[in-house]
């Protein structure tokens, strides 16, 4: 069998290797998987108004990424949008524009809280590398009982009256016009 017609019979099982084989290279691999998840997300839903938990405790010590101190109590009695993420995951950078989106455009009116655990330097970089200027923070404590996550990433959307509207655990599209119509309604409460 001559090598030609090796490769023109297997052309699709090798072009699915390469593809298996890229998404294991973390400089292919992340922006593939991301993609994708981006394709599939879609705009997150509320939280029907009999099953929404309230934050209660707003007792939350952060830091800034200028190393400022912050506490998420300064948001109580406000529309508030917390974003747990990180740079390694696929689904966080996969809806990391449509967030920027929505802080574009709600950023005065809404307490955004984009949280990580990694490292300032890091975070800094991806920061400007996709020039983004949302408010990173790093936590110093556990986040109130509340809004606990173990997945990223996981985002919440609560009303000013401490009311969880929205919680969305993997990549969702922030600046849809549901998510808009959702803030419209908790910024006039």
């Amino acid at each position: 069998m001559s090598r030609d017609s090796f490769l023109y019979k297997n052309k699709g099982t090798l072009i699915a290797i390469a593809f298996v084989v890229l998404l294991f290279i973390p400089q292919t691999g992340m922006p593939i998987r991301a993609f994708f998840h981006k394709i599939f997300s879609f705009s997150p839903s509320e939280i029907s108004e009999n099953e929404r938990e309230t934050v209660t405790d707003y007792n939350w010590d952060l830091i800034t990424l200028d190393s400022e101190s912050a506490n998420l109590s300064a948001s109580k009695g406000k529309v508030v949008l917390i974003n747990f993420w990180a740079t390694w995951c696929p689904p966080c950078v996969a809806e990391m524009p449509s967030l920027q989106n929505l802080y574009n455009e709600y950023g005065d009116q809404v307490d955004f809280y984009f949280v990580s655990a990694e490292e300032t330097a890091k975070l800094n970089g991806f920061m400007k590398q996709n020039e983004y200027d949302f408010p990173v923070y790093l936590q110093r404590f556990s986040e109130p009982l509340a809004i606990k996550t173990t997945s990223l990433p996981t985002t919440y959307v609560i009303s000013k009256s401490g009311k969880i509207v929205m919680k969305k655990t993997g990549a969702a599209e922030w600046d849809s016009a549901a998510v808009k119509k959702t803030l419209d309604r908790l910024l006039q409460e």
